[in-house]
């Protein structure tokens, strides 16, 4: 079953869409759909990544809404397969 990534701001319109289909599903990881979201979009990989190749500290990733980055297993969390994945840049608000 594949996998929808939910895009905000600045990062949907790099990728063209708020919504991307990634070919990952149960058994695969959240880094794994990652993976495959700059495959198909490549325009946000240098939003995304930094110079290293390691996702920025500011990008949030979310996966049923909590963030998997503040979990145990990161982005070595595996999918269930009704997963719904979102992808946030910094916000700030005034």
């Amino acid at each position: 079953m594949p996998t929808e990534w939910k895009l905000f701001a600045d990062l949907a319109e790099r990728a063209g869409d708020r919504q991307v289909t990634v070919d990952a599903s149960a058994g695969d990881t959240v880094g794994d759909a990652l993976e495959q979201l700059l495959d198909d979009a490549p325009a946000l990989a240098d939003r995304v990544l930094d110079d290293d190749g390691e996702l920025r500290s500011q990008i949030n990733v979310l996966r049923d809404g909590t963030n998997v980055l503040v979990e145990a297993e990161g982005l070595e969390t595996e999918l269930d397969g009704d997963d719904e994945l979102a992808l946030f840049p910094p916000v700030s608000g005034g």
